[in-house]
């Protein structure tokens, strides 16, 4: 079931509650507990080891300050309350990708309590290390056995491979309180959240590289008590999060509905048959035997100057939610900004493009309508090559060369056809507009001297248009300026052929 199908008769029945768990690998040079290096895009595996992050006895943690520098200004961006005091503990679980036997993590006292995001409330935002990662291979037939299958069967064995690398590097966890009762909620929440940690460089959040990771608790029930909750992981796109929790809910429904009952347990999301399976029961905190981490110290935040509320919130740029306002009250529609505003790489490309159009000395109307001319093509031209095609935004079109484009359409120099063209240009190879609509024949002529023979011309093929415009027919000069622009071959200003041929036919 996709994230936009319609609930079954059984379904609307029901309420549905999602509560989300967010994690988010932190942007530092260092894990968070010893000084290997936190590189994501490493590819040998256990390059970034040492005897800390892989449980050496008598080895002991130390905490990376620019980790709780960035969940910080995630919590204040958030509007949640800073703690006072604060504790790492131990959660105790066995898996191969956690070389300790436990995950230091924060239990009772988190960095962050509350908050809120698009309308969602926080429950908390804390801190702890990631686990190691893990992959896992079939049994295939080995070099050996295909050479020597007549003498032997012998086939290499499944195996499962750990890389230490991520072992051990910060992460944020985010829990929002059992507050979200639609999918398209929750898929929002996760692309603002995204947004928010690029916006102060806390996290790349990749989905895809695993840098961000949603995990949904979803139940359904006839009354206001929550139902039994189920958890689910895997999903690596917002899609997924939309679409995960569209399925569940059916399939919640359905048990219910056929007399049974709906089993807490953890279950992942299988992206190409779009449904979940089950993966294990669900355990509880009590299972984890939390219990505060005797090798770190306890924190006290008022004690370190530069983690005080106020300092924190001095060094917050603009918000994304602060940042779509602006745009409003440049004149933007609301739909524009709104796209503009939803990923860092156009907020970043249409500031500069505003900051460009700001240089030099121009009245507020042309101000006005060079913002408005860039954000429709911005939207409408760009972002529709962009997403037809996949390519990186703004890979080559640069700002300059962009403003530069604008301001030829502005003084008539290109056509709107021949601004779509040039810019479909820049798009995919770079380049400056002046040159390549020069290249490609692009460039609107507006002199009245040059087009005057393309008129008289026109108007001399077309006697029965003429006499028709002069007795009443007003569609006919949108005809006789087509045929206008068809020969000057699309360089001629539409506008001054208009004003033009007004003026011979009213001679």
């Amino acid at each position: 079931m996709g994230e936009n199908s319609k609930p079954t008769e059984a379904a609307a029945a029901y309420k549905l509650t999602v509560g989300l768990e967010i994690h988010a690998e932190l942007n530092t040079n260092t894990k968070m507990f010893c000084d290997s290096a936190n590189e994501p895009e490493e590819t040998a595996p256990n390059a970034n080891v040492c005897p800390v992050c892989m449980a050496h006895p008598g080895t002991l943690p130390t905490i990376n300050k620019k980790a709780v520098e960035h969940v910080l200004r995630v919590g204040a961006a958030l509007g949640g309350r800073f703690a006072d005091y604060t504790e790492f503990d131990r959660k105790s679980y066995f898996y191969p990708d956690i070389p300790k036997g436990y995950q230091i993590s924060q239990f009772e006292f988190p960095l962050i309590s509350g908050g809120e995001l698009v309308g969602v409330p926080l429950t908390r935002i804390h801190l702890e290390e990631d686990t190691a990662r893990s992959s896992h291979h079939a049994a295939v037939a080995s070099e050996a056995g295909e050479a020597e299958s007549e003498k032997s069967d012998s086939k290499s064995e499944s195996k499962s491979l750990v890389d230490f690398n991520r072992a051990g590097v910060p992460l944020m966890e985010l829990v929002t309180e059992p507050e979200i009762h639609d999918a398209k909620t929750a898929g929002e929440f996760a692309r603002e959240l995204q947004l928010l940690l690029r916006t102060l460089g806390a996290s790349h959040a990749n989905l895809e590289k695993g840098e961000m990771r949603i995990e949904a608790n979803i139940s359904v029930s006839k009354t206001d008590e929550l139902g039994t909750k189920v958890e689910v992981k895997n999903l690596n796109s917002f899609r997924s999060v939309e679409r995960a929790i569209a399925y569940e809910v059916e399939r919640q429904v359905k048990l219910l509905e056929e007399g049974g009952k709906v089993v807490q347990e953890t279950r992942g999301w299988d992206e190409g048959k779009q449904v979940t399976f089950s993966q294990r029961l669900k355990e509880g905190s009590a299972d984890y035997r939390y219990f505060p981490e005797p090798d770190l110290p306890k924190m006290k935040l008022s004690e370190v100057p530069e983690f005080s509320r106020e300092q924190i919130l001095a060094s917050l740029p603009e918000l994304p939610w602060d940042r779509r306002a602006r745009y409003l009250s440049l004149g933007l529609k609301e739909t524009d900004a709104e796209f503009i505003g939803s990923t860092l790489e156009r907020n970043t490309f249409f500031d500069a493009v505003l900051g460009l159009i700001d240089e030099g000395e121009i009245s507020d109307i042309q101000k006005k309508s060079l913002i408005t001319l860039s954000a429709n093509y911005i939207v409408s031209d760009l972002g529709g090559y962009y997403a037809r095609t996949g390519s990186i935004e703004y890979e080559y079109v640069t700002p300059e060369a962009f403003v530069s484009l604008m301001r030829m359409i502005e003084a008539g120099e290109l056509s709107s056809r021949g601004a779509k063209d040039v810019l479909m240009v820049m798009a995919e190879s770079g380049g400056k507009p002046q040159a390549i609509a020069k290249e490609k024949g692009l460039l609107q002529v507006s002199d009245p001297e040059a087009l005057k023979a393309a008129v008289h011309e026109v108007l001399a093929a077309n006697p029965e248009a003429v006499e028709g415009y002069k007795a009443g027919k007003e569609a006919l000069l949108q005809f006789l300026v087509g045929q206008s622009m068809k020969a000057t071959k699309g360089a001629g200003n539409p506008s001054v052929l208009k004003d033009l041929i007004l003026a011979e036919i009213g001679k």
